[in-house]
């Protein structure tokens, strides 16, 4: 999910520009994926900082 999106970024990005509201919108979707991505690993990788 997050490369299919990351493409989709990237192609409204090409079209519309990075500032457009469509491609800060995709980018938003975006960092809410690599959030939920984080999140979910962080929590399965202990921490080696003791």
């Amino acid at each position: 999910m997050i490369e299919t999106k990351r493409a989709e970024l990237i192609q409204v990005a090409i079209t519309n520009g990075l500032t457009s509201s469509v491609a800060i919108r995709y980018s938003q979707e975006l960092d809410k994926l690599l959030n939920e991505y984080n999140r979910i690993y962080i929590k399965k990788v202990p921490s080696t900082a003791h």
